[in-house]
């Protein structure tokens, strides 16, 4: 299904959270400049890497399966730092449309198996809708009394 206008308003962004007992940093480099780096480090006493793809996907299904061939072809020792993680979660970020709108989307079977078999859950985050800036009001002149 092609997404609407809606859609591509409301869809932000898949990203990779990766939790593991060891060091991050080798995985994410074998990933290379297919992703940018929001953060990697320490957290909650395990290595966290919090990526998202370099080039922005159209629909979520499709930036699952971007993510799933760049797992795929990691190395194989890049690959068992993938295997061994705690978690890995390919998140789906959606901006929460205005009032008396509303958002879908679809995952569909081939995203879902290829995360499964790189051992991924897909989540879904949804943030209030961060509107636009407008500029204010401009003020009317009251009319002077004839």
């Amino acid at each position: 299904m092609n997404p609407s206008k809606l859609n591509m308003i409301s869809f932000l962004n898949v990203d990779l959270e990766v939790f593991s007992k060891s060091d991050l940093q080798s995985l994410v480099a074998a990933l290379g400049s297919k992703v940018h780096v929001h953060y990697l480090g320490k957290e909650f006493g395990l290595f966290k890497a919090y990526l998202d793809l370099a080039l922005q996907p159209k629909t979520p299904e499709s930036g699952i399966l971007r993510y799933c061939k760049l797992v795929q072809k990691l190395p194989p020792s890049e690959r068992s730092i993938w295997n061994a993680a705690k978690s890995r979660s390919f998140d789906i970020g959606i901006e929460a449309p205005k009032r008396g709108s509303h958002y879908w989307t679809a995952v569909g079977a081939d995203a879902v198996r290829a995360a499964a078999e790189v051992g991924a859950q897909i989540a879904i985050s949804v943030y209030s809708p961060m509107g636009t800036a407008r500029p204010p009001k401009k003020k009317v002149p009251a009319k002077s009394p004839e």
